[in-house]
């Protein structure tokens, strides 16, 4: 099994359960390759570590309450999770139960029936109606991690709370349609924001709409993955700023998060830059991926079987990775979605 040795880090008692408040005051371990170093910060000092001229590249995706309750014929609750619209008023949907032809019935006369499975596990369903968001913004419940809602029963908290709607976005969310925040945006804040932009840092963004195909576990080897394709957009304005720098070298391109980094390689023109477009995105980066575009990566700590920490390790080295990894349970760092960033430069 791929990367098994992280496995053996204890982090139970590290999963964090909310956002740092402010979120700027998370911790930030800063990994520098070249001279295989390790500092740890905390992410309000992260424009001491850029330069003038680099470019930071966000993901402005938006998360959609897809968490939505309906009850079968016979009276017991189902829940679904909203993947994303297919065709007519269907959608892809995650389902524990499934039955074909099974009706669900939810609140205010919306009614959906089971169409099909999908080899990849993800159920087609038919809904009486054409546009169904409107209700999940009135019904539904944030998508969030259940390792985070088991983490808060186990601390005696509430497993869900109203405000994760705002906790479970980054500050910069824009675009709707994720069912999974690019959480390695959560630490940006409006103070952060203005010391990058006092520093000579350029901002630019790019849309992937985060579905499961971002956290689904490997089972195997790397090789053995298939990577479920999201839907991702590099924008004119966008592909333009990362090509002026990359031809001028007037800085690095930096990624924040895995989401961002994917779109990047996904748009990669073969000659150092990108091109603009939008596109379907299946693109698994692991091993000796040779990196096209990205000069480094802002991110957060995954889990040990997870595609994310495939990527970091292709860009760093799994054993300083692994170093890093050891150091931030010694130093009790928080881990995973509301947890601490590591920026690897």
């Amino acid at each position: 099994m791929a990367f098994e040795r992280f496995k053996k880090f204890n982090v139970d008692d590290l999963i964090a359960k909310n956002p740092a408040d402010p979120r700027d005051t998370s911790r930030l371990m800063v990994l520098n390759r070249a001279k295989q170093t390790i500092t740890h910060k905390h992410f309000y000092n992260l424009p001491e570590f850029l330069n003038p001229g680099d470019l930071l590249i966000l993901n402005n995706t938006k998360v959609f309450p897809a968490k939505i309750y309906g009850k079968k014929e016979t009276g017991g609750m189902v829940e679904v999770l909203l993947v994303r619209p297919t065709e007519n008023n269907c959608w892809a949907v995650l389902l524990r139960e499934y039955k074909q032809n099974m009706r669900i019935i939810f609140e205010e006369g919306l009614e959906a029936r089971v169409l099909a499975k999908q080899e990849n596990g993800e159920v087609i369903l038919e809904f009486n109606q054409a546009d169904i968001l409107p209700f999940t913004h009135k019904y539904g419940k944030m998508p969030l991690p259940p390792y985070i809602e088991a983490a808060r029963k186990h601390a005696g908290l509430s497993k869900s709370l109203e405000t994760d709607k705002e906790k479970y976005q980054t500050v910069y969310a824009k675009n709707e349609g994720s069912i999974a925040a690019p959480t390695a945006g959560f630490h940006f804040t409006p103070r952060v924001f203005d010391a990058l932009k006092q520093k000579g840092v350029k901002i630019a963004y790019v849309t992937l709409h985060v579905g499961w195909g971002t956290f689904k576990p490997l089972r195997g080897e790397p090789k053995d993955h298939t990577m479920l394709a999201e839907l991702a957009e590099l924008p004119p304005e966008t592909a333009q700023i990362i090509n002026e720098t990359k031809q001028n070298k007037t800085g690095r391109v930096i990624t924040v998060g895995t989401t961002s980094t994917r779109t990047l390689e996904s748009f990669a023109d073969g000659r150092g830059g990108v091109t603009s477009g939008k596109k379907w995105a299946n693109l698994f980066i692991y091993g000796d991926y040779k990196f096209k575009v990205i000069d480094a990566l802002i991110t957060n700590f995954h889990f040990p079987d997870s595609t994310p920490l495939c990527m970091v390790c292709a860009l760093a080295g799994e054993d300083f990775i692994y170093r890093a990894y050891t150091q931030a349970v010694e130093q009790k760092y928080r881990f995973y979605s509301f947890g601490d960033s590591m920026a690897i430069l």
